[in-house]
């Protein structure tokens, strides 16, 4: 994994030759995906990557983002709304005649077998894990020409993000249990907030064995008797049954989130350093002084 992130991002050296086209790339499900010219209609039905596009320099090509896409809001304000990856309007999609659309790569939503059957250039796949982050700006980049863009956003991350590591290290690991949703799911070590977990000084009290997003027995959690609890507010914590004698909810860490700070912890892209940043308040706040 880490060898291929290195062969991404030093193809993209500057002064790198630009993208050529006809241009052939395999999607995360395994599709062959062919762009014949440089895309300059470009739809987004992720908010990661029509964040990434913006970051890259790649956002003018946009001409439509999914419902969730709000950031930057200079951008995603001026733009059509087509729907979303379980809910995609497609007569609106091919309507703007797009000559690439950015989809993910679930089975559930099946959103790039729906856009590719209907005639439309789709490329499937989210990141998933923190190196496959830097892994689709490098894509994002190569599929729209903006090579040189992608390695700059790659750079900058890489240094906010190292900064904000080592102004942890060395400081005791923090139990943390981090909630998607109350279901609860939550986050295992090697999905990407799990990983920035770990950056910020913290270790999720997933096992690795339960995978990246996993629904978790509510009593686990309190076996587990986390130190830190962030998705939830105090109160939420407190009525759930059993929870009260927790640690985290008896020092009250336990943190909710905004939803500016909530959008930058789920999407895996060029705000990760404010999703990194966010953690570390919680966990290491001494740090940030």
């Amino acid at each position: 994994m880490r060898r291929l992130l290195l062969l991404a991002v030093l193809s993209l050296a500057p002064g790198a030759a630009a993208t050529t086209y006809p241009l052939t790339v395999t999607d995360d499900l395994g599709r062959t995906v062919t762009l014949r010219t440089e895309p300059r209609r470009i739809i987004a039905m992720l908010p990661s990557h029509t964040e990434t596009l913006v970051a890259i320099g790649a956002g003018d090509r946009l001409v439509a983002v999914d419902r969730f896409s709000n950031f930057p809001k200079n951008v995603t304000d001026k733009l059509p709304k087509v729907g979303s990856a379980y809910q995609p309007n497609l007569e609106a999609i091919l309507a703007l005649k797009p000559d690439l659309v950015l989809a993910d790569e679930s089975a559930g939503s099946r959103l790039t077998e729906k856009l590719a059957a209907a005639g439309l250039t789709v490329y499937g796949g989210t990141a998933q894990t923190y190196n496959e982050v830097f892994q689709k700006i490098a894509v994002l980049g190569r599929l729209t020409n903006r090579e040189a863009g992608a390695t700059r956003l790659i750079t900058r991350l890489r240094s906010e993000l190292n900064a904000l590591s080592q102004s942890v290290a060395g400081l005791p690991k923090v139990s943390t249990y981090y909630e998607v949703d109350p279901s609860p799911y939550s986050v295992g070590p090697n999905s990407f907030i799990g990983t920035l977990i770990t950056k910020a000084g913290g270790r999720t009290i997933v096992p690795a064995s339960l995978g990246d997003f996993p629904k978790l027995d509510p009593e686990f959690i309190v076996k587990a008797n986390p130190q830190v609890m962030v998705g939830l507010s105090l109160n939420d914590a407190r009525n759930r049954p059993g929870w009260a004698g927790v640690q985290a909810v008896r020092s009250g860490r336990v943190y909710a989130l905004t939803p500016e700070e909530r959008d930058a912890l789920s999407r895996p892209g060029p705000r990760l350093p404010d999703a990194l940043r966010t953690l570390i308040r919680f966990l290491h706040p001494e740090a940030l002084k």
